[in-house]
């Protein structure tokens, strides 16, 4: 019998945790000849969720655990569930039931039947969400197909299903700035993507913020394309040719016709631009440098403070 490890990030999950667990269990009932065990993550939650945690464990002994010993963020979260998941098949859940535990069963037959490797989610619709939110949200996916090899689908999840050999590909790449959709499609593998519309949270609220999702969309960018650097690269080479001409034609200009070059807020206006584009490109570049210094500290990913796992 195939063993299926669902591996659940959870921060201040205490509310959805239990609802999580029994509607999940039922989907995995279903499902004939297939063993399964729960792979908990408690990323440093400041609520409940690990002691819910530790009394489902108790309940049942296919759940398990582990705590960090701080928040370190849901992609530590999960590269620690597969990390320590031993299952035949892995798949990436949330605990708040946007991801329909109704398809599990699909999932597990299109693996078995249909040569898959991964079978991956992905929102048509994103109802519920701000306006502002959802726009960006696609503009970043068609921003990322022009200026990154690595495809990332618009709408994916991380809810998707994977078979053992794609999760060790995924564990071997252990960088410490880690963006999960573009590590899950970099390494290959053949993926069929199940679409469905975008389902409200059971309980609890959303722990991404606009801010949130900006600042990780430019993880994603600096992790998956050099574009940015080459774009200011082109940019500095394209106002030093039209700063030479224009230098050219006053010099010529002021010699020839002895008209003095006038202008003094025209001055200002292109000082203050040229000053704005440098600090944008040393951004971009320091953006490149600050990744780089952090993989060389080699950090652990995560540090487990708590854990019912045995080594």
């Amino acid at each position: 019998m195939k063993t299926i490890s669902v591996v659940v990030p959870c921060y201040n999950e205490e509310q959805a945790l239990p609802i999580f667990y029994r509607e999940t269990t039922k989907e995995l009932e279903k499902i004939d000849n297939i063993n399964w065990e729960f792979v908990l993550v408690d990323d440093g939650s400041s609520d409940k969720t690990l002691s819910v945690m530790q009394e489902l464990a108790k309940s049942d002994e296919k759940v398990k655990y582990l705590s960090f010993s701080r928040n370190f963020g849901k992609e530590s979260a999960m590269y620690a569930g597969l990390e320590n998941s031993k299952g035949d098949y892995v798949v990436l859940m949330d605990a708040d039931l946007q991801d329909p535990p109704s398809l599990l069963s699909k999932m597990v037959y299109e693996i078995e039947n249909n040569d898959y490797d991964c079978v991956g989610t992905r929102r048509v619709t994103r109802k519920g969400e701000p306006p502002i939110r959802s726009f960006f949200a696609r503009k970043f996916y068609k921003l990322m197909a022009k200026i990154s090899k690595t495809e990332i689908v618009d709408g994916a999840r991380d809810f998707r299903m994977m078979t053992r050999q794609m999760v060790d590909s995924v564990i071997s790449m252990c960088e410490y700035n880690r963006f999960s959709k573009g590590i899950l499609s970099w390494v290959g593998y053949k993926t069929l993507w199940l679409e469905y519309e975008n389902i409200e949270r059971c309980a609890g609220q959303t722990k991404w913020n606009f801010w949130k999702l900006f600042l990780y969309s430019i993880d994603g960018i600096v992790a998956f394309s050099t574009a940015p650097l080459v774009i200011s690269s082109v940019l500095g080479f394209i106002i030093c040719l039209i700063s030479f001409f224009l230098m050219a034609f006053y010099v010529i200009k002021a010699l020839v016709f002895g008209d003095p070059v006038a202008g003094f807020p025209t001055l200002i206006s292109i000082t203050l631009m040229l000053g704005g584009l440098q600090l944008l490109c040393t951004g971009i570049l320091g953006q490149y440098l600050s990744k780089t210094y952090l993989e060389t500290k080699k950090r652990p990913i995560y540090i487990t403070r708590k854990t019912n796992i045995e080594k």
